[in-house]
């Protein structure tokens, strides 16, 4: 006993008991021909090398502490007690497995993949297998992992220190997929914390439990080759893009309506749905891990980590690649403007404001009790920007719509004067979240060819979708959440006032090309008592129907891309609610059915036709007809494509007045066919048009040398093209 005590410091005895001790690696495992292990429960140690058997004698006064002479460095330990005998592989003889490229990177704030060096790895270390966990705590005085693998005990697997980049990290041979893990923290003042998640975590449990699980993500064989290849072409400003935007959860519920459906079953009806209606992409609402299904992704914890809600990562990938196979690209909300302030989260990580500011004027979102992350800090923001990265790369995700990036930009959104703290030259803008915005920009394009980035920003915030190098935040898209907010104030109106708001129908295209715009019709639209699409327009029945069939086919033929979320394509009646499925049960109904199928045939109208996408973003692909008939609340333009593509003609009448002999300029003489008219019988409509189109005449008209009389059957657009 006497010699196992001078083999211990009864200090740091005194620390690994008490689960304390900050370089357990310095004192535990092998060190110049002394092996001292920690074994909690255990009344005997033996190390075991090749056939022979070493006893290792406690340590008087360290329960669970052994020491002895031993030079081996490749051993296992049996360990037993009255009860039981059990072996077990010392993780403390050991080494790092982070080299030291990974630590300059982490320490500098640069490395661009800190999934491959931070998180939970599966793998096979100095010829064991087992798991690597590594978390960046920079402030603790002691990380611990613990889970089930070791009764929850942060004495037990206590971590190594790397050095000034405040990364901890320890190899546990033995363990493998699906180890349920958090990190138990001590603060730099040895304070206890809330058992935390892993930031870097590719796995979680279901909800309401909130330990990570260990899951590999380098396992999916992809068949998305051609998609992956050809991408490039189908996400640009001359594309064709329309946007299915849906939340996982409510899309379609299990028969039972009890469960929401699994990864793989949305690879087959989500993916098929979307294809058939002719969208090009699909947005999903985050599926980043988040603790709260009310907030529906928009407080993430899990940044790395698919939700498992709906089945495991590699299902995940499943659904990616099966989108891909149809043709459809998959967007992804993406939120790095705040986060929620659960116990087991990123807030105050490791006894310090890690990941936000601690002043709360520049680190709580007062809208939303949430935390906003410190973008000046180099390693927080190398955690985003990596985060970006990591599903584009590991998920082939086509693109990020990066949510709130107003919040973002400036520092009194939503504050009062008091409440903020203004940037190093007495600004508004937050600088930090600009040159955030910038690199994650730079990074994403520079790295994954073809992806695209998408900004919700309701402000006029310059550049939005300008290159970084010529001033701008470098997005691929902006929401264009003015037209959204004039165009749904205008149809929501009762006809006969429309007149006195003719102009918020033409206000959007003063700025149509300022930025590369995508008109939004999103889940914020038909939530927190805004009613649906459907239940916001005037008249009863029938005419509800037709305002709504004439305002989208004005969407589809406006420049700029299209979003709809779920439920709008066929009108549904109810508010979203993301605790049950969308009412499908109405698409047997002719109006709703109508409505669908209108939808449909605008999607693929859209995209068989370059006029109505391929100058999406430049002044030559549209030119007023009539913008001014406020009177009679009709508007009427011309969609140009480029060389050799036919043109486009639409007319839109937004009052309940048929109007039969109404006068329409077209831009070249001939015969000009009826594409697509909103009154259809299909869509519900009384069937009311111009059937067989219409023959152009040499009578000058609006600004054109021929035109034609055409009827417009009410609450309805008509779209011609030249036969």
């Amino acid at each position: 006993m006497a010699e196992t005590q001078e083999l211990v410091d009864g200090t740091e005895a005194a620390a690994i008991l008490g689960g304390t001790h900050g370089d357990p690696f310095g004192v535990l495992g092998p060190h110049d021909g002394v092996l001292r292990a920690f074994v909690p429960g255990a009344e005997r140690v033996l190390a075991l090398k090749g056939g022979s058997e070493t006893d290792l004698p406690p340590v008087a006064g360290a329960p669970g502490l052994f020491a002895g002479r031993f030079a081996a460095t490749d051993y296992r330990l049996r360990c037993s007690n009255p009860e039981a005998t059990w072996e077990i592989d010392d993780p403390y003889r050991y080494g790092p497995v982070l080299g030291e490229i990974d630590e300059y990177l982490l320490g500098e704030g640069t490395h661009r993949r800190i999934w491959e060096a931070l998180g939970a790895h599966v793998l096979t270390h100095e010829g064991a297998e087992g798991v690597h966990f590594a978390v960046w705590a920079p402030n603790a005085r002691r990380v611990s992992v613990v889970g089930d693998f070791n009764f929850w005990d942060a004495r037990r697997h206590p971590m190594r220190r790397r050095g000034a980049t405040g990364v901890w990290e320890i190899f546990l041979p033995g363990l493998g997929e699906g180890t349920v893990y958090k990190y138990d923290i001590l603060g730099a003042e040895g304070q206890g914390l809330p058992l935390k998640a892993d930031p870097v975590g590719f796995g979680s449990e279901h909800p309401p439990a909130n330990a990570s699980v260990v899951r590999r993500i380098d396992r999916r064989h992809w068949t998305d080759g051609d998609w992956m290849e050809a991408r490039a072409t189908r996400q640009i400003i001359d594309a064709p893009i329309s946007i299915y935007e849906v939340h996982l959860g409510s899309w379609r519920r299990a028969e039972d309506g009890r469960r929401p459906l699994s990864y793989p079953e949305l690879a087959s009806e989500l993916v098929d749905y979307a294809h058939w209606m002719g969208f090009t992409h699909i947005e999903l609402l985050p599926v980043s891990e988040h603790p709260f299904d009310g907030s529906w992704g928009y407080q993430p914890i899990g940044m790395f980590a698919p939700t498992i809600r709906h089945g495991t990562p590699d299902e995940f990938r499943g659904l990616i690649d099966a989108a891909h196979r149809k043709g459809l690209g998959v967007i992804l909300d993406w939120v790095p403007g705040h986060f929620p302030t659960d116990p087991h989260g990123l807030g105050r990580f490791d006894g310090t404001a890690l990941y936000e500011h601690a002043d709360p004027k520049e680190g709580f979102h007062l809208d939303w009790n949430t935390l906003i992350y410190n973008y000046g800090r180099s390693e927080v923001a190398n955690y985003l920007i990596s985060n970006a990265l990591y599903w584009l790369e590991e998920y082939h995700i086509d693109g990020l719509r990066v949510d709130a990036v107003a919040s973002m930009l400036y520092r009194d959104y939503s504050r009062a004067e008091s409440e903020w703290v203004p940037n190093v030259h007495g600004g508004r803008e937050n600088l930090e979240a600009i040159a955030l915005l910038q690199r994650m920009n730079v990074t994403t394009y520079g790295e994954v060819p073809g992806i695209v980035t998408v900004a919700e920003e309701s402000t006029a915030f310059d550049g939005v979708s300008r290159p970084v190098d010529k001033g701008g935040l470098g997005f691929g898209f902006k929401w264009n959440m003015g037209w959204m907010n004039d165009t749904l104030d205008y149809i929501q109106r009762e006809p006969i006032h429309r007149r006195h708001h003719h102009h918020q129908m033409t206000f959007g295209l003063h700025y149509a090309y300022s930025e590369n715009y995508i008109l939004p019709i999103s889940h914020d639209e038909v939530v927190h008592g805004k009613g649906s699409m459907i239940g916001k327009m005037p008249g009863e029945g029938s005419e509800k129907f037709a305002n709504l069939r004439a305002y989208y086919a004005f969407m589809w033929t406006h420049p700029g891309k299209t979003l709809l979320f779920m439920g709008c394509e066929f009108a549904q009646w109810a508010e979203w609610n993301h605790d049950q499925s969308l009412d499908w049960h109405l698409t047997d109904e002719a109006p709703h059915r109508g409505m669908q199928m209108l939808v449909r045939d605008l999607n693929h109208l859209m995209r068989a036709t370059p006029a109505l996408y391929r100058n999406d973003s430049r002044a030559e692909g549209f030119a007023w007809l009539e913008a001014g008939d406020a009177e009679n609340s009709v508007f009427a333009y011309l969609r140009r494509g480029g060389a050799g593509d036919r043109q486009i003609v639409v007319v839109l009448n937004f009052t309940p007045v048929e109007r039969v002999g109404y006068r329409l300029g077209f831009p070249a003489p001939g015969r000009w066919r009826e594409v697509l008219n909103t009154d259809a019988g299909a869509y519900g409509g009384t069937d009311r048009g111009n059937y067989g189109g219409v023959e152009t005449e040499p009578v000058a008209w609006h600004g054109q040398a021929q035109s034609a009389n055409v009827t417009l059957p009410p609450l309805s657009a008509i779209i011609f093209q030249q036969s």
